[in-house]
């Protein structure tokens, strides 16, 4: 059994290959400054997307995304004015995202929601 931090890690790597194997180009990870990280950051056409990676190895605590609190998003959109003041990054449109791995079964689930915010 995998470590909660090496799963995590394993489940950033999977979603970072999804995001690109669907035409998105994945331009930073594990970005991180004094009030948090951003898992993934992405640009889908003219959307700078901000990506919460969630990774379970079952669902005994519920679905990875129900860890998607509104506290979480809010969380997420002060990250991402932290992260595009630092790298000055003009003319995107802002989209939050999350994904979903799971672990169940010898099987690798993988869900992206759109838009969260």
């Amino acid at each position: 059994m995998q470590s909660n931090q090496a799963l995590g890690r394993t489940g950033e790597t999977l979603a970072a290959e999804y995001l690109e194997n669907h035409g998105y180009a994945v331009i930073d990870r594990n970005w991180h400054c004094r009030t948090g990280e951003i898992d993934i950051v992405a640009t889908d056409q003219n959307y700078l997307v901000f990506v919460e990676v969630k990774t379970r190895s079952n669902t005994s605590f519920g679905h990875p995304f129900e860890s998607v609190t509104t506290s979480k998003v809010a969380r997420m959109r002060r990250l991402a004015n932290e992260w595009c003041l630092a790298k000055a990054s003009p003319g995107f449109r802002i989209r939050l995202d999350a994904i979903s791995v799971l672990f169940c079964s010898g099987q690798v689930k993988i869900e992206h929601l759109k838009a969260i915010s």
